[in-house]
């Protein structure tokens, strides 16, 4: 396989968006911290977070609010350096009720591949339990799970 480094392809920039899937369905905020530079910048809805420390404290705080958090990646577009990302996950708050939450991330990477920048966009979409479409394990999802478009998301 190429290298997940810069300038991308569409394999390379494929491949990485579904490893930041991967990572980020861990629920593991010290692993997925580690994908992002020292200095990484994120804006994320209205909070900003600067470096590897505060990716953590922020990681930790949204996986202990939203429960069962099971998420789908979608490459949408990339340049040399950059990939925009559509998603959707799923999760439930500590009283039961569901949501989908869909949302837009443009990410920017340094020469070693390590995600520098991280702007998201998102909105909540309350969901009833029988509307979820995100049925496996917790953790990775299966490679035979369907993916946003499958899914009419």
């Amino acid at each position: 396989m190429s290298s997940l480094i810069p300038p991308f392809t569409l394999e390379t920039a494929t491949r990485k968006v579904r490893l930041a899937e991967d990572g980020w369905n861990s629920r593991d905020p010290e692993r997925v911290s580690l994908v992002y530079t020292p200095d990484s910048r994120w804006r994320n809805r209205a909070e900003f977070v600067n470096g590897r420390a505060e990716i953590v404290a922020f990681l930790t705080r949204k996986w202990a609010k939203e429960l069962d958090y099971r998420l789908i990646k979608e490459i949408w577009a990339f340049t040399d350096a950059r990939i925009a990302v559509r998603f959707a996950y799923e999760w439930h708050d500590d009283s039961g009720n569901w949501f989908r939450s869909y949302g837009n991330e443009n990410w920017e990477f340094d020469a070693a591949g390590l995600m520098q920048r991280r702007f998201a966009c998102i909105n909540d979409l309350p969901i009833g339990e029988s509307e979820r479409k995100y049925h496996w394990p917790l953790g990775r999802r299966p490679d035979d799970h369907p993916g946003l478009t499958e899914l009419g998301l």
